[in-house]
């Protein structure tokens, strides 16, 4: 090659980079956009291509989706100086970025949008893979070559870039190139017919496509840009280096895979590690009683936070009995990359006569960890927008004392609140649930989008969950054909719009045919709910506590209150139906029938593996019976994992204090399975009744035989007040974790 070579990685609203001498090739780090001045594509054939805008237009690149959840592309895109020292770093990018995949047009609303929210760099080379903030589910990805460039392969290049005639065009444009043979982690190639890599091009794919399949042999680095708009007429050179990719397709499949189908990882900070809320609704905060607080443990030893409402960038104020903390839940609500946490405050206070009211607080991740960013967005009846603004603020609404959230499978972020003490239709605690998403709210109530009428002490709200598929409520003061407190849930669709109303699948009762058992005082069916995705196909299995479900022992003896569990089938499309019915009499459940076990008076559900066909290893259920006795120890509780693929009993195991890692001894009235979590690493147990304050307690699932099967009890991780940088004083701490 002769002539000038340019970093093709200049932001699309600059003139290109510095001269850069082309016998230094292969030292030149690449400068950001570019674009290939050949055709323009007419259809999505490689639709696969994506589109990023990174700083909210300061800079444009190219990339390429290799699986639902990552795009391979130029690491130099997300460098403020390509051509200086710095480095990509993993974790979060430095400025926002977009990426559009599947809209060759610009103007139009094809394909889909998502946000890159974490970055894996390649050190030897210019190319980074790239985490989307949700997958993509219907643009088939390109595939990773795993054999070299032959000298002399055409090779075709899709972009974003300049054209000969545009600075900023609207549609993806494509050339074919020829490739000589890689030298070292680079492939030398030159447009063919006038085509050439041009700013906004950094990070495109060079590929080799065959009927529907394309494999990607590299991605774009730098280029000559001769012919490109803004360069001067004299260069003529077409030449250009690609980053190859075939030499490191195992390193890009392990990377994807390690990374594929990340489920329930808070992470506040973007760092990729792991982080912990654990919430202390009892908490004295300022010399104020019970105002509450919630103590937040950063992954990989970057420290310890307590937020609490005498912060300044909590909304509200620290006051006697507001119990913040009392709920928690995690989401990316404004899809930054950074999770979300979500706070419920049930006993917040409006006026001295108007008491607990509660409200919701929204804290936002960022860089430097909660609160750091973005101002938190405070619900509370009667302010905001929708539904919330609508409802008014009435004595023991208790809005926030249950919470949900998470993304639908377009990806849009939601938030439910539960409002169990909601008076509708003048009946006091009938209850109502709030749905936020976006800047939209709307409400679910009995006669207001949810069947049957309501009645004073319903407590509608009282538990909530959800997935990417539905929404489960759970009333569990329900009375059914004049039994009181039989309990009741319902499940709801997300509604196909931001806007949209969510549209009931099922309302569930014992008293119906199709559900085993009957109803009976004092169930509380919907005490408790969980929902789990299915596999892929937009199926959830629902799982709905009895916990005060009386059941007859061997001997005949009547066991007050040793709970169950009913779980159902909620199809994408179709009638629900029961799944099975889960108590510690069926078959090889550990612990047996006792009086006041309470099994199934907490429940998490996750699906390890969700990208993958369910086994009993991956789609766990954990459930907590906080009143079960160990030996003669009365209430000292135990948390079960019970799968949820085929029969609940032989891969069941169990959690107590002194077993399967949990430190201590059981202690009477320690209530065990109270509180409980879930994530992709650990069962969470909470223990706000521990010595100290309180204690919480993550259980590696390898500890687990109903997730692992083998392998050696790891250490299970104690966060505990006044140890591990949490301050002292906790009072409740371990009453809610996400």
């Amino acid at each position: 090659m002769t002539g000038e070579t340019h970093p093709m990685r200049t932001p699309f609203r600059r003139a290109g980079g510095a001269a850069l001498l082309t016998a230094a090739l292969a030292l030149i780090p690449a400068l950001p956009a570019h674009a290939v001045t050949g055709p323009a594509q007419s259809d999505s054939t490689w639709s696969f291509t994506a589109r990023l805008d990174i700083a909210d237009g300061a800079r444009a690149c190219t990339g390429a989706l290799i699986d639902p959840e990552w795009l391979l592309t130029a690491a130099s895109c997300f460098l403020d100086d390509p051509a200086g020292t710095d480095k990509v770093t993993a974790g979060a990018p430095r400025q926002a970025t977009k990426a559009v995949i599947g809209r060759t047009d610009l103007t139009t609303t094809a394909g889909v949008e998502r946000t890159v929210v974490h970055l894996v760099p390649r050190e030897d080379r210019d190319l980074v893979l790239a985490r989307l903030s949700f997958p993509v589910s219907d643009i088939p990805p390109a595939q990773v070559a795993t054999a070299p460039a032959d000298a002399g392969q055409q090779l075709t290049l899709t972009g974003y870039g300049r054209t000969t005639d545009e600075w900023a065009p609207v549609k993806a444009h494509h050339g074919t190139f020829t490739a000589t043979a890689p030298t070292g982690v680079n492939v030398p190639v030159t447009g063919n017919a006038g085509a050439s890599i041009c700013a906004g091009d950094a990070g495109a794919p060079l590929f080799q496509s065959s009927g529907d399949t394309a494999k990607i042999l590299a991605v774009a680095s730098r280029s000559d840009q001769g012919g490109c708009f803004g360069i001067a007429p004299e260069q003529t050179s077409t030449a250009g280096v690609g980053a190859r990719t075939d030499d490191i397709a195992d390193w890009i499949g392990a990377t994807v895979t390690a990374g594929r189908g990340r489920v329930g990882v808070v992470d506040f900070n973007g760092d990729g590690i792991e982080d912990i809320s654990i919430g202390d609704p009892k908490a004295t905060v300022a010399a104020v009683a019970e105002a509450g607080a919630v103590r937040v443990v950063y992954g990989g030893g970057k420290g310890t936070a307590q937020l609490d409402q005498s912060a300044s960038f909590v909304p509200g104020a620290a006051e006697t009995g507001d119990r913040f903390g009392h709920a928690l839940t995690t989401v990316d609500n404004n899809q930054d990359g950074y999770t979300d946490l979500v706070v419920g405050t049930p006993y917040e206070d409006t006026t001295t006569t108007v008491t607990d009211v509660g409200t919701v607080t929204v804290i936002y991740g960022a860089p430097a960890g909660l609160g750091k960013g973005r101002t938190a967005d405070s619900y509370v009846q009667g302010d905001g927008t929708g539904a919330i603004k609508a409802a008014k603020k009435e004595k023991g609404d208790l809005l926030g004392a249950s919470l949900a959230a998470g993304r639908t499978r377009d990806g849009s972020p939601y938030i439910v609140i539960g409002s169990p003490g909601d008076t509708v239709g003048g009946k006091a605690n009938a209850g109502t649930v709030f749905y936020l998403r976006g800047t939209n709210s709307v409400s679910i109530a009995q006669g207001a989008g949810m069947s049957g009428g309501p009645e004073a002490g319903d407590r509608v709200g009282a538990s909530v969950a959800a997935d990417a598929n539905n929404i489960a409520i759970g009333a569990p003061g329900e009375d059914i054909d004049a039994i009181a407190d039989a309990g009741a849930v319902w499940a709801f669709a997300h509604p196909a719009q931001v806007t949209g109303q969510p549209l009931e699948r099922a309302n569930i009762n014992q008293n119906l045919d199709n559900v085993s058992g009957g109803s009976e005082a004092g169930d509380v069916l919907g005490a408790s709910v969980a929902l789990v995705e299915d596999g892929t196909s937009g199926n959830s299995i629902l799982a709905a506590g009895v916990p005060g479900e009386s059941l007859t022992a061997g001997n005949g003896t009547v066991a007050k209150n040793a709970g169950g569990i009913v779980t159902f089938n909620i199809p994408r499309s179709g009638a629900w139906t029961e799944r099975r019915v889960i108590t510690q009499d069926s078959e090889d459940v550990v612990g047996g029938i006792e009086a006041g076990d309470r099994f199934g008076e907490t429940l998490q559900a996750i699906n390890l593996s969700p990208k993958n066909t369910p086994t009993w290893q991956t789609l766990q259920l954990v459930v907590g019976a906080p009143g079960e006795a160990q030996g003669s120890v009365a209430a000292a509780g135990a948390v079960h994992t019970i799968t949820l693929v085929g029969a609940p009993g032989p891969h069941n195991d169990v959690v107590f204090a002194g077993y399967n890692g949990l430190p201590g001894t059981p202690t009477a009235n320690h209530r065990i399975g109270q509180s409980i979590a879930v994530s992709a690493t650990s069962v969470y147990v909470g223990l706000p009744t521990a010595a100290g304050g309180g204690a919480a307690y993550a259980v590696p699932w390898q500890n687990l035989t109903s997730h692992s099967a083998t392998g050696t009890d790891l250490p299970v991780t104690t966060h505990q007040p006044g140890k591990g940088g949490i301050p002292a004083g906790g009072k409740a701490f371990g009453s809610a974790i996400r």
